[in-house]
């Protein structure tokens, strides 16, 4: 059952994270960070971090210098002014072109992902580069999520705030730490990006009010919240896309840990009425 009082949350950054280089441990650098912002790590809490810091860390970095562009690339480049080495990218990453036309190019990536230029993007990201999605979301934010919870094994300075009463220790933020990895995706029939989740850990990702009553008796019979996803769009608000703060920390989101990926908000084929 859905809870009756919705939960008191809390966003805030982490600063004090460097640009990320390739091979970089993001797991100790967001660890580091909380450290020396003294912003402990509290039972319950949600970790948001930005696609584009593990992106680079696993690798996800395509030099455009290597990149030879087909026909396909060069005509669609050549006629909408884009780099058709972009372009080249953009199709390698796409398991389906959604729609490309007005210089617009929208695909399903090989996740599953249906958004613009199949995440391929330059922004952040060293000149000459871009960046694709990591090839699986899901594990690299179990990874994250397990790196984080041996920091809180090692440091007492990362433990609950509230280690002081008997009943707090590492070990429950161990038990109730969630990690997503997060993209800012485009909407149909809506202006405006969102923060999204591409890959989860610790978290239901969906919110099932299926079965639930409604304050005058009505039961609900189609009402599944995204909440992965909701978490992810509260965070971007603190995290922006030009102040070099890609982690953010949501707190008081604990009554949704637990088993789950991100792969649960992908709609299957057979019920998605656009394709």
């Amino acid at each position: 059952m859905a809870p009756a009082v919705a939960a008191d949350l809390q966003v805030f950054a982490v600063p004090g994270i460097p640009d990320v280089a390739i091979g970089a441990d993001v797991g100790a650098l967001i660890a580091g960070a909380i450290r020396r912002t003294r912003m402990a790590i509290e039972a319950g809490d949600v970790v948001v971090v930005a696609q584009k810091i593990v992106s680079k860390s696993e690798g996800a970095v395509v030099r455009l210098d290597e990149v030879t562009p087909s026909t396909r690339a060069i005509e669609w480049a050549g006629a909408w002014g884009k780099d058709a080495r972009v372009v080249e990218v953009v199709l390698r990453e796409s398991k389906r072109i959604v729609r490309m036309e007005r210089g617009i190019l929208v695909s399903e990536t090989h996740h599953g992902f249906v958004c613009a230029n199949a995440g391929v993007d330059a922004s952040n990201v060293w000149p000459g580069h871009v960046t694709v999605l990591p090839r699986n979301p899901d594990a690299s934010a179990a990874r994250l999520r397990a790196a984080l919870l041996e920091a809180a094994d090692r440091a007492s300075s990362f433990e609950p705030s509230s280690a002081k009463r008997p009943d707090a220790s590492a070990a429950t933020v161990a038990d109730r730490l969630a990690v997503i990895i997060a993209d800012t995706f485009g909407r149909p029939w809506r202006e405006g990006v969102v923060n999204v989740a591409l890959g989860v850990s610790g978290l239901r990702p969906l919110l099932d009010y299926r079965g639930c009553r409604d304050v005058y008796g009505r039961e609900l019979s189609s009402t599944v919240v995204a909440i992965a996803d909701e978490l992810a769009a509260a965070a971007e608000l603190v995290m922006r896309k030009t102040a070099q703060l890609p982690v953010a920390i949501v707190r008081g989101a604990g009554e949704w840990l637990g088993d789950g990926g991100g792969a649960q908000l992908l709609r299957d084929a057979s019920r998605d009425l656009f394709r």
